[in-house]
């Protein structure tokens, strides 16, 4: 909301002038401000103390830090230097309300009170400029990781996409052509096949609209509250149970219950893919263990298999959105690239952190969530 309501404010002042004329307007408004609380605080202060003269000169160095920070130019924190030795001088310096730079030590006191005050000037806008500047590249960063990652789900796409379609197309052209002679037993295998590949890629589908989601948008798309990590999970073994009545499932939950800010539904999909990813490609020989971890911080998930594992070379690679080699038939026609992909991108746009690790009988895929929001959200 706050993001909407300052759009429409710096589209209003667009219309009445120029970004750059507005920023001109402001800082030397900030400018004249600043200087003038300065001088109104400095004179309630020596009315007070006279001899204070030392804390006037903070009160007003402080005041040159403020209009650095504010205002984008250099000038106007040594505009607001100099007027600072002078007024000092003029005004709270014996004889008060005339200049006198005669004074021994006082030409080499105030001429060092100048040179600090042009610096501090000059160290605060370098420093608001490297933060802008780290702020840009960090934007590009991201930007480019982004371009990488819709490169990558091309090309996954591409892979994962045509298989699966060449054999609904394969399975009902066998149908039309042979529908005369072919026994009913096949003909059921033929429409549970097709049936089968047109869930998966009902679920691709899906899966592509939530990574569309999170590349243009990062995680100011996604629409989190407070969760039960548990019921979410019990929800997404549900759905798989649905889509898969064969694959056994256990579950190990903590006494507590864990609450964790997420978005419920892109949660959900991400152990919906990490379940469909050990049913095709781990060939369980045990039931897949789901369970939930507590830790300070975060809400831990975990999917645990009793199959093949991961080869060694692929567990750096695995959440890479790209078509790898097949390993095997089911492989053949279900990529793991794009699910595990779609999964990383909604976990760290959450702010947590997903990997996997082989263990002796098989392998677990994990993810975490933050308790707390880490990311402020801007329409908080």
């Amino acid at each position: 909301m706050r993001k909407y309501i300052w759009d429409r404010f710096t589209w209003f002042v667009d219309t009445l002038a120029p970004r750059h004329t507005f920023h001109a307007h402001f800082s030397l408004l900030f400018t004249v401000g600043a200087t003038a609380a300065a001088t109104l605080l400095s004179a309630l202060y020596h009315r007070i103390n006279p001899s204070g003269v030392t804390n006037i000169s903070l009160i007003y160095i402080l005041t040159i830090i403020l209009i650095s920070c504010y205002t984008d130019k250099y000038r106007y924190g040594i505009l607001a230097a100099i007027f600072s030795v002078f007024c000092i001088n003029y005004l709270y310096t014996y004889p008060f309300h005339e200049f006198n730079f005669t004074m021994t030590g006082y030409p080499f006191t105030f001429l060092v009170m100048y040179f600090i005050s042009i610096m501090t000037s000059a160290t605060t806008f370098h420093t608001k400029e490297q933060a802008s500047r780290i702020k840009e590249d960090e934007k590009l960063i991201m930007e480019a990781e982004k371009e990488k990652l819709r490169a990558n789900l091309l090309r996954a796409v591409s892979h994962d996409l045509r298989t699966p379609l060449t054999s609904m197309i394969g399975a009902s052209s066998s149908w039309l052509e042979n529908e005369a002679t072919l026994p009913s037993e096949e003909k059921r295998e033929l429409v549970a096949q097709i049936y089968e590949d047109a869930n998966w890629l009902l679920h691709m589908v899906e899966n592509l609209l939530s990574i569309t989601r999170i590349t243009e948008g990062g995680s100011n798309v996604l629409k989190k509250s407070p969760e039960a990590a548990e019921e979410v999970l019990f929800d997404a073994i549900a759905t798989s149970k649905k889509r898969y009545p064969d694959q056994a499932i256990r579950t190990q939950i903590p006494e507590d219950f864990l609450i964790a800010p997420m978005d419920p539904l892109l949660i959900k999909q991400v152990i919906l893919n990490l379940l469909e990813n050990s049913y095709y490609h781990a060939r369980s020989t045990r039931p897949v263990e789901c369970r939930l971890l507590d830790d300070e911080h975060f809400v831990r998930f975990c999917v645990r298999d009793y199959g093949n594992g991961i080869p060694p070379e692929k567990l750096d690679s695995i959440f890479d959105a790209a078509p790898s080699a097949p390993t095997s038939a089911a492989d053949t026609r279900k990529g793991m690239g794009i699910g595990l992909s779609i999964c990383k991108a909604i976990v760290n746009a959450h702010g947590g952190e997903i990997g996997v690790h082989n263990h002796p009988d098989g392998a677990e895929f994990y993810f975490t969530l933050p308790k707390e929001n880490i990311h402020h959200e801007s329409d908080d």
